[in-house]
This record gives structure tokens, sequence and C-alpha cells, in this order.
């Protein structure tokens, strides 16, 4: 373990790398289940279901970065659980959800 002990392991980490691992998980399935087809939307070239997962990485890049940027990562409330500390939510948990939103929307639309 003391050989990954540069990287900054948290919670939202894990949590990050977690949910990246499951989204592919499920992008394999849904390619091997139902096959892809080419759809265009309102960007007007042809994308697969593919292509849409990574213009929403992308962008969810971007909103994260550009949120860092101009409002930071300040915590907005403390949960009490744990030591005496409790834990800290993040403003990017707020840049996480609006991600998410603009995931769905950009799958519906492009």
């Amino acid at each position: 373990m003391d050989s990954i002990a540069w990287m900054a392991w948290t919670l939202p980490t894990a949590i990050f790398f977690a949910a990246l691992g499951c989204t592919l998980a499920v992008m394999t399935y849904l390619a091997a289940v139902y096959p892809e087809a080419e759809r265009v939307g309102v960007l007007r070239i042809p994308t697969t279901r593919g292509d849409r997962l990574f213009i929403s990485l992308v962008t969810a890049a971007v909103i994260h970065l550009l949120w860092i940027a101009f409002i930071g990562t300040d915590a907005i409330a403390t949960l009490p659980i744990g030591g005496e500390d409790g834990v800290e939510i993040s403003r990017l948990w707020l840049a996480s959800g609006i991600s998410l939103a603009t995931a769905v929307l950009i799958f519906r639309t492009v």
C-alpha cells in the first residue's frame, strides 16, 4: 500500500473512480445486449452512446474546473458523523450534481 501513498485517495476520489468503473461496466453491458445505432441530435452529427459518454465526461471535467476556479471548494455543511470534526460537504458536490444533470441532457438530446 505504500507504493500508492503519494496519491490522494480520499472518499470523494474513491467514489469518483467507483462511479466511473460502474459507468463503463453498464456501457459495456448495453453495447453487448443492445447494439449501438448512430443517431443525429442537436449537434447535427451522428453519435453513439460511447460518443455521448465521452462528451459528457469532457463536459463534466470542464464544469468542475470552472467551478473550482470561480466558486471554490469550501465546505457548505458539516455532518455530525465520525470523529470530533465530522464530515464536511464540499461545494464541489454541487458541481457534480450539475455535471450529472448535464450528462442526462447530453444523452437525451445529442
